[in-house]
C-alpha cells in the first residue's frame, strides 16, 4: 500500500467511492441518496428484476444449459451461469442488456482489473463466476469494487504514470498510464450504475 495517496488520485478515488456507494444503495435500499443529499426510499432488488428483459432480444445472464440468447454466440464465464457475448464484430445496433448483464460485466471488470494490477495477473473471463441471483450479484460487486479500491490505494505517483501498471488484457490498459485506467474505470462505474438505476425505475413502473 502506498504510504500516502497521491493528491491527483484523491478526486478520482472520492468519485469512485461516491459512485460505488450510490449504486449499492440503489440496489439494496432501504434508502439511497437522491443526488442532493436527500434520502429516498428504495426497495431491495429482486431476482425477477435482476433478470428482467424489458424488450425482445435482450442479452442477459443465462443458465449455461440453456445456451446463449438472441444474437449471442457464447456464454462468458465459469459455473452454471454465463453472460451473453459475441466476439467482434459485435451486433449492430448493440443489444439491450438486463441488470444482470450490466452488473456482472461491471463486477467482472473490477475483479479482473484488480487481479491484473495488484494480484496474480492471471485471472481470465473464462474463470469469472457470475451470480444468477440479485443478492449474490450485489455481494460480488461489493467484493470486486473493494478489491479494485485496494489496488488504487497501493498506487503511488510512479505507478500512476506507469504504462501497463494494469495488465488487464481486455482493454487498452497495457498501453495506458495507470491514471488513465483509473479514470476509465470510474466512467464505467458511473455510466453502468446509471443504466442499472434506470432499469430499476422502468421495472417498478412496468405494470402502471
Amino acid at each position: 500500500m502506498a504510504t500516502t495517496t497521491p493528491p491527483r488520485l484523491l478526486p478520482l478515488l472520492q468519485q469512485f467511492d461516491f459512485g460505488r456507494k450510490r449504486l449499492i444503495d440503489r440496489m439494496t435500499g432501504p434508502v439511497m441518496d437522491s443526488g442532493n443529499g436527500t434520502d429516498v426510499a428504495v426497495g431491495a432488488m429482486t431476482d425477477a428484476e435482476y433478470l428482467w428483459e424489458p424488450a425482445p432480444g435482450c442479452w442477459s445472464l443465462r443458465r449455461r444449459a440453456d445456451g446463449p440468447g438472441p444474437g449471442a454466440t457464447l456464454l462468458l464465464g465459469a459455473g452454471p451461469w454465463g453472460r451473453d457475448f459475441a466476439p467482434a464484430p459485435h451486433p449492430v445496433p448493440p443489444p439491450l442488456t438486463t441488470i444482470a448483464w450490466r452488473l456482472s460485466h461491471l463486477s467482472e471488470q473490477l475483479a479482473l482489473r484488480a487481479d491484473h494490477t495488484a494480484g496474480s495477473r492471471s485471472l481470465s473471463r473464462d474463470e469469472y463466476r457470475a451470480a444468477g441471483d440479485a443478492a449474490g450479484a450485489v455481494a460480488a460487486f461489493e467484493a470486486a469494487s473493494a478489491a479494485w479500491r485496494a489496488a488504487l490505494l497501493a498506487a503511488d505517483d510512479t505507478a500512476l504514470d506507469t504504462v501497463g501498471h494494469s495488465a488487464y488484457p481486455y482493454g487498452s490498459d497495457p498501453e495506458d498510464p495507470f491514471i488513465e485506467t483509473v479514470w476509465w474505470v470510474n466512467q464505467e462505474l458511473l455510466h453502468h450504475g446509471a443504466e442499472i438505476a434506470l432499469l430499476r425505475d422502468l421495472y417498478r413502473r412496468r405494470a402502471q
